[in-house]
């Protein structure tokens, strides 16, 4: 706000005060001498004119502000954008300040390394007069050697020309050697492709040779098993073959006395494939399968073959009918003993009869067999009573019974079924030693009876 108008505005202010002052003395002084009321209405009027003077005066000093004010915002815009201006003109000028800086930098730099390239060439200026001096000396000594040189130059010239004619008669020679090779190479190829088409011929004759080997052990083995060996070819081969299986077995009685067993029996070994065993009935053992069963203290057993012997390490009892026992022996084990190992019959329906032989006695015979389909594990043998009158083999329990192939069918579970085998599985298995007590063999055999005790009454 001016100046002048503040003056002015004060001025005002205090003329309204005093007017009011003495109007209000006036009031007072009329109301003691009771003047008339035009008076005050006057006082009044004047006051309110003096009100809008102030009032305008005020409107005016306002709108005086304003456009102060408004003009005073344009000049600083105005300021503050050349002020803008001259910060960006500043900052230009500095970085081209640091550019011109940068380049005298370089040109000091460009002009040492001139400096230094002067007094290098002035160097060199030097060596180079040196070796000029020398040089000339030196020229005068080579001029001498050039002439020598030239001289020998002449002469390899000569010699080349004649060693150039020595290499055009050897390239001649060449050519005709290179022509020969061609043949020859040619002759090679023909010779290796004669080679290899001999070599695919043999080859083809190698396979039809071995088809020919293949199929002949094919059909050896396929006349092997549909040919029928003679029952006096199979039992001479058992003989061989047999293995004596020994077994001690040792208990104490009720009084302390030595109620010990020993069994033997010939078997044979056999294999599923995969293992070998020996087998036998259990009554070629010292166990029996009864209820209450035996307690055993210690149980062993030995297979010997010739002179060869191994010890029995465990015994089992088939799941099929624990009447039958096979014993696990190793490979190394079946080595040692050195019999033939027999394989199972892979088709014991081929034939209709079979040859079975005696594991107590030596003696064997041919009986045909039926098959049962109430039984389907076991065939039934023919036996019957008048064939043992008049002397003539009947199976009994126990028995080994071989198919007409030679291979193993099964053995004898009573004196009339043979179980067929077809695999070794376990129901139960001692494992043998001179103490078997932790074992429990009385409940296993008693368990084992009671098996047997539930087969049909024929089997049993």
């Amino acid at each position: 706000m001016n100046r002048s108008i503040l003056i002015v505005i004060c001025d005002f202010l205090l003329l309204s005060l005093l007017t009011f002052s003495t109007d209000l003395t006036k009031m007072a002084g009329t109301d003691e001498g009771s003047q008339p009321t035009a008076k005050m209405d006057a006082a009044a009027t004047t006051a309110n004119n003096n009100a809008k003077d102030l009032e305008a005066v005020m409107k005016q000093a306002l709108t005086e502000e304003q456009k102060n004010r408004e003009q005073l915002q344009a000049e600083l815009a105005k300021a503050r954008e050349t002020a803008q201006q001259q910060q960006t003109q500043l900052q230009q000028h500095e970085q081209q300040s640091q550019q011109l800086q940068q380049q005298a930098q370089q040109l000091l730099q460009q002009q040492s390394n001139l400096q230094q390239q002067y007094a290098s060439a002035q160097a060199n200026i030097q060596n180079l007069s040196q070796k000029l001096q020398t040089t000339s000396a030196e020229a005068t000594e080579s001029k001498q050697k050039l002439e020598t040189t030239e001289t020998e130059v002449q002469r390899q010239t000569d010699l080349a020309s004649d060693l150039q004619k020595q290499l055009a008669q050897l390239n001649s020679k060449l050519q005709a050697a290179e022509l020969a090779k061609g043949v020859a190479a040619g002759q090679l190829a023909m010779m290796q492709q004669q080679v290899e088409a001999e070599r695919a011929q043999n080859a083809q004759l190698a396979e039809g040779v071995k088809a020919l080997a293949t199929n002949s052990g094919a059909l050896t083995q396929e006349i092997r098993e549909n040919r029928a060996l003679a029952p006096n070819t199979i039992f001479s081969e058992f003989i061989t073959n047999r293995i004596q299986a020994n077994f001690a077995a040792s208990r104490t009685g009720l009084f302390g006395t030595d109620d010990s067993k020993s069994k033997a029996s010939a078997t044979v070994l056999v294999t599923d494939g995969a293992n070998i065993y020996a087998l036998c009935h259990v009554q070629d053992t010292p166990l029996t399968l009864w209820d209450p069963g035996t307690d055993w203290a210690g149980l062993t057993g030995t297979l010997g073959h010739g002179a060869a012997q191994v010890s029995i390490h465990s015994l089992s009892f088939d799941s099929q009918d624990p009447r039958v026992v096979f014993m696990p022996i190793t490979e190394a084990e079946a080595a040692q003993l050195g019999a033939k190992v027999y394989s199972i019959s892979s088709d014991p329906y081929k034939f209709q009869d079979a040859v079975v032989i005696g594991a107590q006695a030596d003696n064997y015979g041919q009986s045909s067999f039926q098959i049962e389909m109430s039984t389907p594990q076991y065939v039934k043998l023919d036996r019957s009573l008048l064939k043992g009158l008049f002397g003539k083999f009947n199976p009994s329990r126990g028995d080994l019974v071989f198919s007409r192939t030679g291979d193993l069918l099964g053995i004898m579970a009573n004196s009339s079924y043979c179980l067929m085998l077809h695999s070794f599985i376990p129901a139960a298995t001692f494992q043998l030693g001179t103490d078997l007590r932790a074992q429990h063999t009385g409940d296993v055999l008693s368990q084992l009876y009671g098996t047997i005790f539930r087969l049909p009454l024929k089997l049993q």
